[in-house]
């Protein structure tokens, strides 16, 4: 026996479940007017079977008759005597067909109708009124406010009776569904087994056809000998299973959603939830969720056409709505618009949160194209900075991973230690597994850009600056303080939210940096104005018993650093900065900088083309577009221009520093690098981050 409904379907109440309901009703109202029609001619032919019985055995009698003047004639007496007597055996056998065949039809079709077909629409009447009040009371639980609590305990218990008094009728209504399409088939074989094992009999003497059939009447005897056996073992077990079900602790919740990122339909993750309008009025709907190619999408039947929520999972983010006036709201934005939706449970709230999350994670693990055409299609004068690295540009990409994740600490995931990392953020420097890129990601890029070492295509200035940080610089800055403090560092094994937690306190919140003194103590209070302020710049103050001394600037063109300054030494952090107590031959004396103004110290760390300097500035709160008013009001992109240091140019752009921030002079950093002829090395960079 076929079983037409799956019972855990039912728990589900899923489209698909509706629409094989759907179905299956049709099918039965079909089969029961066909089977009405059937019973009423088959009433029809046995009335007219019983008014041809009764005149045949007055044609026979007359035939009697007819011989007993015939009497002196033996042979035709004998033979109208046979030939009555024949008749009156098969007129007999007639009565004896019509009575098996009103039998069969009243113990296969007429019972069918009248008492399985029956029982089927009481069954489909209780579960209507089921889903009706479970329904009502889904949209009522889904409408009480949070801050009710005495209406929310009442909407749950009364949501809770009603899922459950559902979840009974449904189970009652599968069962009843799934006996009457393999009932039907045997009942309808057996009417008509007997009715033809009837004609048979009738016509066994004279019916050339029958005869013929008679091998496949036995056969199909047996074959339905079997099925009624067969039929009778798979009822006892499904009612067993039946049993088993009904007797399971589902009073808590629905069954379960878990996402399944290798499911074989491509839907890692369904269920209902409902979605607020974005019309004036913010209606809320139920509709039937689903998360399948990368995208977020719903539908209200099964036979509707699918609306796309998120074309591209990968950009977007989810967050949990706690200022919502319902219960269990989350909101899934993404560049184009938000979609805020609401789960039916605090499981299932956690539950599409958690499958959104991981759907992003795993769909920038999918081999896609490069990033942007821009690489394809740049102008002659990117030539000269890609080969400037002293790498062919078609070996750039193939060397990529091997070569950055050589530099120390970036051979494991730079905030859960997880082995081979193949995800980086070329803001911060770091290496990163796919888990993290993903949380990285969804920080925005204010905070992290996240690019695939495998996937995608990289620069060579890139590259450099990838190498002049690592994981291990990094560290060094963002978890300064990470030993006296009691945060635990996630392992490849910690959870997502664990993982989360710790990348935003890290990143976002830089709980574990080391802090800056008083501003009272610092030697220098630079007073700058914004990038986009109104600001009028003032003056640099500075103590009376040091004189103001020259801005510290390499030579042009130069990309040598000064000694115990080097890209991933020890002494890369802000603290080493203050132990550098001279340059190259030529320049002058470095100053103690740790207690430098955030911006003071980025543009000086720039001057002195080090960039771990330079991301402990960032750190610790300096403004990428930084003023310093004492040097004609240039910006560290500036000052990196002058210095002619691609590296810490891609740096600070791709941090996010203006490229048209003026000096004093209203000379921005393309003016400046124009005037020193460094136009042709550090277009690359603000062409590429533009």
């Amino acid at each position: 026996m076929t079983i037409k409904l799956d019972f855990e379907e039912c728990l589900k109440d899923s489209p698909r479940f509706r629409s094989a309901i759907e179905a299956v009703e049709c099918d039965v109202s079909e089969l029961e007017t066909r089977l009405e029609k059937l019973v009423k001619l088959c009433s029809g032919m046995l009335e007219t079977g019983r008014q041809y019985c009764t005149n045949s055995k007055f044609f026979v009698n007359g035939i009697r008759e007819l011989s007993q003047p015939s009497s002196d004639d033996s042979m035709l007496s004998e033979s109208l005597e046979r030939f009555s007597n024949g008749l009156s055996k098969m007129i007999e056998s007639h009565k004896d067909l019509l009575e098996t065949t009103q039998d069969s039809c009243r113990l296969n079709l007429q019972s069918l109708v009248k008492e399985d077909i029956k029982k089927f629409k009481d069954t489909r009447k209780d579960f209507d009124k089921s889903s009706e009040t479970l329904e009502g009371a889904l949209q009522h639980n889904a409408e009480v406010p949070r801050k009710k609590q005495h209406e929310v305990d009442e909407a749950s218990g009364t949501l809770q009776s009603a899922r459950k008094a559902f979840r009974d009728k449904a189970l009652d209504y599968v069962l009843e569904i799934n006996s009457i399409q393999s009932k039907k088939k045997f009942e309808i074989m057996q009417f008509m087994l007997s009715f033809m094992e009837a004609q048979f009999c009738y016509f066994q003497q004279g019916h050339r056809v029958l005869q013929e059939l008679e091998k496949y009447r036995t056969d199909l005897a047996a074959q339905l000998h079997q099925m009624v056996l067969e039929t009778a073992r798979e009822k006892r077990d499904m009612e067993q299973r039946h049993i088993v079900i009904k007797q399971k602790d589902l009073s808590h919740d629905d069954a379960m959603m878990e996402f399944k990122a290798d499911a074989p339909s491509g839907i890692v993750m369904e269920g209902y939830l409902f979605k607020r309008a974005s019309n004036a009025f913010k209606t809320w709907s139920r509709r039937w969720f689903s998360i399948q190619n990368n995208q977020l999408v719903y539908q209200k039947k099964l036979k509707d056409n699918l609306t796309v929520v998120v074309e591209d999972l990968r950009l977007c983010t989810v967050k949990p709505c706690h200022d919502c006036e319902r219960r269990f709201c989350f909101e899934v934005v993404s560049p184009s618009k938000s979609c805020l939706l609401q789960a039916d449970t605090e499981k299932y709230h956690q539950a599409w949160i958690s499958a959104v999350q991981n759907s992003i994670a795993t769909a920038f693990s999918e081999s896609r194209e490069d990033n942007t055409s821009m690489r394809l299609d740049r102008p002659s004068s990117m030539s000269a900075a890609t080969m400037d690295s002293g790498y062919p540009r078609e070996s750039v990409d193939k060397r990529a991973l091997d070569q950055i994740q050589r530099i120390p600490g970036n051979a494991q995931c730079c905030d859960c230690k997880e082995p081979a990392p193949e995800w980086a953020s070329i803001n911060l420097g770091i290496t990163l597994c796919i888990e993290c890129s993903g949380i990285h990601r969804s920080l925005g890029v204010h905070f992290s850009k996240v690019r695939s070492l495998t996937l995608d295509s990289w620069e060579p200035e890139l590259i450099k600056l990838m190498c002049e940080l690592g994981n291990s610089t990094i560290n060094r800055i963002y978890e300064a303080r990470i030993d006296e403090m009691t945060f635990k560092k996630p392992n490849p094994s910690s959870t997502r939210s664990e993982k989360e937690f710790w990348i935003k306190a890290k990143y976002v919140d830089k709980q574990f940096i080391n802090k800056l003194p008083e501003a009272g103590a610092r030697p220098f209070r630079h007073i700058a104005r914004r990038s986009h302020g109104n600001m009028v710049d003032k003056p640099i103050v500075r103590p009376v018993d040091r004189p103001p001394k020259p801005p510290l600037k390499p030579k042009p063109g130069s990309l040598a650093r000064p000694p115990g300054l080097s890209g991933n030494g020890s002494n890369s952090s802000l603290s080493s900065i203050g132990s550098a107590k001279e340059s190259t031959e030529g320049e002058r004396e470095v100053d103690d900088l740790r207690n430098l103004h955030p911006g003071a110290l980025l543009y000086h760390a720039v001057s002195l083309q080090c960039l771990p300097t330079m991301a402990d500035a960032l750190a610790h709160g300096a403004d990428v577009n930084w003023v310093n008013g004492a040097e004609e009001s240039r910006t560290p992109l500036i000052q990196a221009v002058n210095v002619n240091s691609l590296v810490a140019c891609e740096f600070l752009l791709q941090n996010t520093a203006s490229v048209n921030q003026p000096d004093s002079g209203g000379r921005g950093p393309l003016h400046h690098a124009t005037i020193l002829g460094h136009t042709g090395d550090l277009s690359a960079a603000w062409t590429r981050c533009w």
